[in-house]
């Protein structure tokens, strides 16, 4: 298992982040100077342009944020309005099939959770070459296998 990538790495979407920045940047800055170069406005309105600048460059901020750090301890995934810390052996599966927007982790507890931060938008081959290595990563420090998954008891209905 030589080609893991060092911990810690960090994944996240480059090419789709630089636009999202970029764009956040460019609309505050035209919609402001709009907003204070049109000098029929009251200041109220002109505040308004540049609150309405502002809250259109947080929302690209806010998208880009995702990414997926992982380390030593475990994974965290940075989603848009959250944050989460996985220890490795919570994570069973790796998934980024055909058609997928994201990376989706397939936990211990059977739940699912979607990874923002390797998405193959802009940059395909980028994002297939980062869930190889959070796969590979996962799958030599996870002591959960995919097999492994929780059965019903004998007191539970299996049907």
């Amino acid at each position: 298992m030589s080609d893991l990538p060092p911990l810690p790495v960090t994944f996240r979407p480059s090419r789709t982040r630089a636009v999202l920045l970029t764009a956040g940047v460019a609309i505050f800055v035209v919609i402001t100077t709009v907003g204070l170069l049109l000098e029929q406005l009251s200041s109220g309105e002109r505040l308004s342009f540049v609150f309405t600048a502002a809250l259109l460059a947080g929302v690209l901020f806010l998208l880009s944020r995702p990414k997926v750090v992982a380390d030593e301890s475990g994974v965290t995934v940075v989603n848009i309005a959250g944050k989460r810390h996985l220890d490795w052996a919570e994570i069973i599966q790796v998934n980024l099939r055909p058609g997928d927007p994201w990376v989706f982790l397939n936990l211990s507890d059977g739940t699912s959770l979607p990874a923002l931060g390797i998405q193959p938008g802009i940059a395909k081959q980028r994002a297939i070459a980062d869930a190889h290595a959070l796969r590979a990563l996962a799958e030599a420090r996870s002591t959960a296998r995919p097999t492994s998954r929780p059965t019903a008891g004998p007191d539970e209905d299996q049907g």
